[in-house]
């Protein structure tokens, strides 16, 4: 059981998706900046596509989307995405290779099936993709409200392999608390329509900290959840932040848990999934021994990008859709988030890149040592960055949660909840901006 250190969590850090983080892109970098990165990239390359559309919004949502309730406001937008997808490949080298492609949200499932085969369709033409043979991975994320029957023959025809099911909780009161009514019968059913289809790997997304949530609760989802025979679980702290997200103030802060309770939430979920066979994969993945999630945490091949742990090892990651970010070993770049303004650009056949950072040589040299931190639980420091980061680290030290080995910072077991504060210390950026991100637990 891990022990609880309240002054060592109290200050919030971000989640590290990419470092720097968003939170320093800036307005001085966009389209062209993107243009030239897509033009040198030749070997393998991963896609994301973002629909920003929901059947309903979840006020804890922090995601990027809107009510798909207006025909003529979707279908514009796919039309940009079309135009974007297009633009984007006639920059990229023919030599360049899609290895994956993930489709995200709001929820991809939140268009009509017949829109989703046409922009698998266009990707497929535009970017070269072989349709025999060795193809890319396909993965989506869920919402198990909106997904009818018809999505079983499109899934499969598609070949989506790998999916995420929006579960958060099966507690039908939480559910209620939260904005997320979606019975277990309605979960259990798109678990089976997904299997039908030909998913494989299936993550479901659950999260701790929701209001009035105890510790039953938590158990009875991780319960269901594993009966149901998930592959891969994502159990995520509610981040409360309504000073950023208008849409939380719906939410009772009064009943949320506690920093204390948070934690120890955190704590049993990690036993209990790893009682039940699950590897924990950095500190709020798990997936079972066979899947490829467990294979790359067990081989010290894991990788952590905008769609949190993976597998992937492609050196670049191409966003298309409105507020989509795009990864390249010298820049991180985002679209026009504003689906108007995205859809404006678009429409003047310009690239709806418009915010990002160059990333320096220290950026990227920081930026390895936190994601090998939080990936692998272990790190080489340089020796200036030790002169610079462990004294900042006594508290972590002396309490027997990491410790130097010769050259390298190495996250002890007890140290899994305070990986992210630990991987701070390695951020210069954090320094004024501490507000904008959610409780390290």
């Amino acid at each position: 059981m891990w022990t609880y250190h309240p002054d060592l969590l109290a200050v919030p850090v971000p989640r590290y998706t990419s470092f720097p983080t968003a939170a320093e892109f800036g307005g001085g970098v966009g389209e062209k900046e993107f243009s030239t990165a897509l033009e040198g990239q030749n070997g393998d390359v991963s896609l994301y596509v973002h629909i920003p559309f929901c059947e309903k919004i979840c006020w804890y949502c922090g995601c990027n989307t809107s009510v798909a309730n207006r025909t003529d406001r979707v279908t514009s937008y796919l039309e940009a995405l079309h135009r974007e997808i297009a633009l984007v490949a006639e920059r990229l080298p023919k030599s360049a290779r899609i290895t994956r492609i993930a489709f995200g949200g709001g929820s991809p499932n939140g268009i009509s099936p017949i829109d989703f085969v046409r922009i698998v369709d266009a990707l497929t033409l535009e970017f070269g993709i072989q349709t025999e043979g060795e193809r890319p991975v396909f993965s989506i994320e869920i919402d198990p409200r909106t997904l009818g029957a018809e999505w079983a023959s499109v899934l499969g025809f598609v070949g989506i392999s790998r999916a995420s099911l929006g579960v958060q909780t099966f507690e039908p009161a939480l559910q209620e608390a939260i904005g997320r009514i979606q019975p277990a019968r309605m979960i259990e059913e798109a678990t089976a329509l997904l299997r039908s289809s030909g998913v494989r790997s299936l993550n479901f997304d659950l999260m701790y900290g929701l209001p009035g949530q105890t510790m039953d609760h938590l158990r009875a989802s991780l319960e269901q959840t594993v009966a149901l025979g998930a592959d891969r679980i994502a159990l995520f702290g509610y981040a409360h932040v309504p000073h950023l997200i208008a849409r939380q103030r719906k939410i009772d802060a009064s009943r949320l848990p506690g920093a204390e309770v948070r934690f120890q939430m955190a704590a049993f979920g990690h036993d209990y999934l790893v009682d039940q066979g699950y590897v924990a994969v950095g500190f709020d993945h798990f997936a079972k021994p066979g899947d490829s999630l467990a294979q790359a945490a067990l081989c010290g091949r894991l990788r952590r990008n905008f769609q949190g742990f993976t597998e992937d090892q492609a050196p670049a990651l191409i966003g298309l859709g409105a507020s989509s970010i795009s990864s390249f070993r010298e820049l991180l770049v985002q679209n026009e988030k504003n689906t108007g303004r995205y859809r404006m650009r678009l429409s003047q056949d310009r690239l709806a890149a418009n915010r990002g950072i160059v990333r320096t040589a220290d950026d990227q040299r920081r930026g390895a040592v936190i994601e090998a931190l939080l990936c692998r639980g272990r790190a080489k420091i340089d020796a200036d960055l030790q002169r610079e980061a462990l004294p900042l680290l006594c508290g972590y030290t002396t309490r027997g949660l990491c410790e130097m080995d010769g050259e390298d910072l190495v996250v002890k077991p007890a140290g899994l909840p305070y990986a992210r504060s630990i991987a701070a210390r390695f951020d210069p950026y954090r320094k004024d901006s501490l507000r904008r991100f959610s409780s390290a637990v």
